[in-house]
Formats: structure tokens, C-alpha cells, sequence
């Protein structure tokens, strides 16, 4: 059981070595673009949700 469990980290350390970090301008680069996707939808769903409230309180009356 040990020699699976050393085998295991083993292949673990293999795959890290094979990991490629992003760059410091691609990491910058990504992080503006999740800030704006983030952004985006979030004003798209408070638009949604306004006009959701207004259908349902319209509904009620």
C-alpha cells in the first residue's frame, strides 16, 4: 500500500514539472478580463432581476 501511495507523489512531482505558469503580462491580461466578464453579468443580472421584480409586483396587483 505504501509503494502506491509513494508511486502516486511520485507522479504528482512528474506532472508539476510539466506545469507552464503563466507570464506576469498574460496573468494581468487575464485578470482584467474576469474583472469585466465579472462585471458585465452582474449588471446584466441586476437588469434582469429589476425587471423581474416589476413583472411579478405588476402580477400581484
Amino acid at each position: 500500500m505504501f509503494e502506491r501511495v509513494k508511486g502516486f507523489f511520485r507522479d504528482v512531482k512528474g506532472e508539476t514539472k510539466k506545469v507552464v505558469f503563466p507570464g506576469k503580462d498574460e496573468l494581468i491580461g487575464s485578470t482584467k478580463v474576469v474583472i469585466v466578464t465579472v462585471f458585465l453579468i452582474s449588471f446584466f443580472l441586476g437588469i434582469v432581476d429589476l425587471l423581474l421584480s416589476k413583472v411579478v409586483q405588476y402580477l400581484l396587483r
